[in-house]
């Protein structure tokens, strides 16, 4: 679930953080690099997520993913998909993951899947599909999302 961002002239690391709706320390995980040194054209890889569809909570010790998954009243196995994790994963205290907003509906692509199918499980159509999808891959893992209405 990222994107890559060329640079303009005048981004700051801060900038492109905040732009994103993530941090330094993020970027720096995402693209492997203990340091930035920014120029305008350079590529780096960004959270394809918007703060529009999800907000941030910060583990803390004793949570599991399932108990947040309950708190948050989501499905625990879309909750870890979107986290890039496994249903039994370990998560760590400070660690940050994404809690998806209530009023989306997510799909998280498998093998096999075709547009139309996509469309028939978020119940919309296809063009609708697209206008609130940047970009359709349907490769395995894209995360598909659709405002409720």
């Amino acid at each position: 679930m990222y994107n890559v961002y060329r640079v303009s002239l005048g981004d700051t690391i801060d900038s492109i953080a905040s732009m994103f709706g993530s941090s330094i320390e993020e970027l720096k995980r995402i693209n492997n690099i203990s340091e930035f040194d920014l120029r305008a054209g350079d590529e780096i890889i960004v959270p394809e997520t918007s703060k529009k569809y999800f907000e941030y909570y910060t583990v803390k010790k004793g949570d599991s993913i399932y108990g947040i998954a309950r708190r948050y009243n989501i499905n625990p196995e879309l909750l870890a998909s979107l986290n890039g994790l496994n249903y039994t994963d370990y998560i760590y205290p400070d660690q940050v993951i994404l809690i998806p907003k209530a009023n989306y509906s997510y799909y998280v692509t498998k093998a096999g899947d075709t547009l139309d199918s996509v469309a028939n499980v978020l119940d919309v159509s296809r063009s609708k599909l697209l206008d609130e999808n940047n970009i359709v891959y349907l490769l395995e893992g894209q995360l598909i999302v659709k405002e409720k209405m």
